[in-house]
């Protein structure tokens, strides 16, 4: 027999230890070819938004988006496809007309929008409006009934929109992209100041209708050239009472309005808003579909992908989040029209409730996997290798997040390369937050974000009226199909799950909070 120092045995043991990757090449090739091809992403995306409409969370158009995708998922022959109930969301709500527009000194429009679940005028209210230096109780106090009938609007302190000049729309770098900061990853601390700031707005709103205000007017700073941004207050829970008639306007409106109080000028609204909530069911909805797996001691373990399905409701929510959803959806596609057949079950997921926290998402994982909030974790959790997410616009994929993870470097780094003609070369060590994936992350399972190009995502299109089907960048959602289709392909057949953070421990989910926001 043969014997080998011990430094030897050590270094044979590392050197099988760090056997590189394998990639099937002629898979990666015909997913490309597939894509190039045969393309469904336009008629994904135009789907989702001209056809399906605005999809706040339980509103008729997200009902409408639920159902044709559980018929595009049975058409493509996924199994197990359709809806699945995650817990009470609260009631629907959509805006059937929305109309603003200067009656005194002149007749001009007012580009303007409503908030979300909020009330309707009833009919076209004509009303004074009334400039506030402050919205609090105490000034509300000080003013009586002056405000009694009136519209109001607060004095806000920008007093000029954006330069012009400023670009709106952005590509990474090369140099760029394995060095970007943590993104987007709100602490407990500021979840909770953003819940203290939305319970008193939402009581100040009560308070103002309780002194007789008919209506309420608020804006963006970052609005610029006829763009609006919208969201919503908490009433689409059943405890909490919708507010007065709120409507999003335009900087330019905005401001405008606010130097004709200041002149001393008395200025007269026209405003007509009919909002309908639905009630007949508050349940919480996502959608799945599978891929079975084939290897009869791994068909039980998991590849899940997914992005957030649910808008905001003053446009079709193009880039936030049909983007991510078609892109996810077309990755299923290329996988089932190629006639994969992954030894892990593949599993997409499109989640509900995003826009007012991570709701299906969270949902899915305690039903699932288990709770953060005590840790006690289900077989299912050790079973699922990853979660990829995808909610950062309609930009190509430079790369992907490790969220932490140092141990999936080299993998994705294997992965990645086939693509690096594609502009996906980024590998960045930080997390990036306020999206689906730290749902899984919550409870140790990997979950990734994908680096995208910003574009004009924050500038322009995110929650904002302008966030149609015709800003996103279709050529640059192919790219991102191909990308994710091949993380899943890899992850399915790969020997072993993706390695795994430490679990966390047992704590408050970040976004778990006494009031909804």
């Amino acid at each position: 027999m043969r014997f080998f120092p011990a430094w030897a045995c050590l270094f044979i043991s590392s050197v099988l230890f760090a056997q590189p990757e394998k990639v099937d090449m002629a898979m990666m090739q015909k997913i490309k070819a597939e894509e190039k091809d045969h393309s469904q992403i336009a008629m994904i995306a135009h789907h989702l938004t001209d056809v399906c409409g605005p999809r706040l969370t339980n509103s008729p158009g997200y009902k409408r988006a639920i159902g044709w995708v559980t018929q595009t998922f049975n058409n493509w022959g996924l199994q197990n496809a359709g809806p699945e109930a995650w817990g009470e969301f609260g009631r629907g709500w959509s805006t059937e007309r929305a109309y603003l527009a200067i009656r005194q000194p002149y007749y001009a429009s007012v580009i303007a929008f409503p908030q979300a679940w909020t009330k309707g005028t009833g009919q076209m209210i004509t009303a004074p409006l009334f400039l506030l230096d402050k919205m609090d109780s105490a000034t509300i106090d000080k003013l009586g009934d002056s405000i009694k009938g009136k519209i109001i609007i607060k004095k806000i302190k920008t007093s000029t929109i954006k330069s012009p000049f400023e670009a709106t729309a952005s590509r990474y770098t090369d140099a760029q992209l394995n060095k970007l900061p943590d993104a987007d990853m709100l602490t407990k601390a500021e979840i909770d100041g953003i819940v203290i700031n939305t319970r008193r707005d939402y009581y100040t709103k009560l308070y103002l209708e309780s002194k007789g205000a008919v209506g309420l007017l608020v804006t963006n700073n970052q609005s610029r050239d006829g763009t609006l941004f919208s969201s919503g207050g908490p009433a689409y829970v059943k405890k909490y009472a919708p507010t007065l008639p709120e409507m999003s306007v335009t900087l330019e409106d905005y401001l405008k309005l606010e130097r004709l109080l200041d002149d001393k000028i008395d200025v007269r609204l026209d405003m007509d808003v009919q909002n309908t909530f639905y009630d007949d069911d508050l349940t919480g909805y996502n959608v799945v579909g599978e891929i079975a797996g084939t290897d009869s001691l791994l068909k039980n373990q998991v590849v899940m992908l997914g992005g957030h399905l649910d808008s905001w409701h003053s446009s079709t929510g193009a880039t936030d989040n049909a983007a991510g959803c078609a892109v996810m959806m077309e990755a299923m596609r290329l996988l089932k029209s190629l006639g994969v057949q992954p030894r892990r079950t593949i599993r997409i997921a499109l989640w509900g409730g995003e826009e007012q926290g991570p709701y299906g998402s969270i949902g899915y994982v305690r039903k699932h996997f288990g709770d953060p909030i005590d840790m006690k974790l289900t077989t299912e959790q050790k079973n699922i290798s990853a979660y990829f997410n995808l909610d950062n616009g309609s930009g190509k994929i430079r790369g992907i997040y490790l969220q932490n993870n140092e141990k999936v470097r080299g993998i994705f780094k294997a992965w990645l390369e086939p693509f690096s003609d594609m502009g996906a070369t980024g590998i960045t060590y930080s997390n990036t937050g306020s999206t689906d994936h730290l749902s899984f992350d919550a409870v140790g399972i990997p979950g990734f974000q994908f680096i995208q190009d910003p574009l004009e995502y924050e500038t322009r299109t995110h929650h904002s009226n302008m966030d149609t089907y015709d800003h996103l960048f279709i050529d640059d959602m192919k790219q991102a199909a191909v990308i994710v289709a091949a993380f899943v392909y890899n992850t399915a057949m790969r020997k072993d799950l993706l390695p795994r953070k430490p679990l966390p421990k047992a704590e408050r989910f970040v976004f778990d909070a006494d009031f909804p926001w």
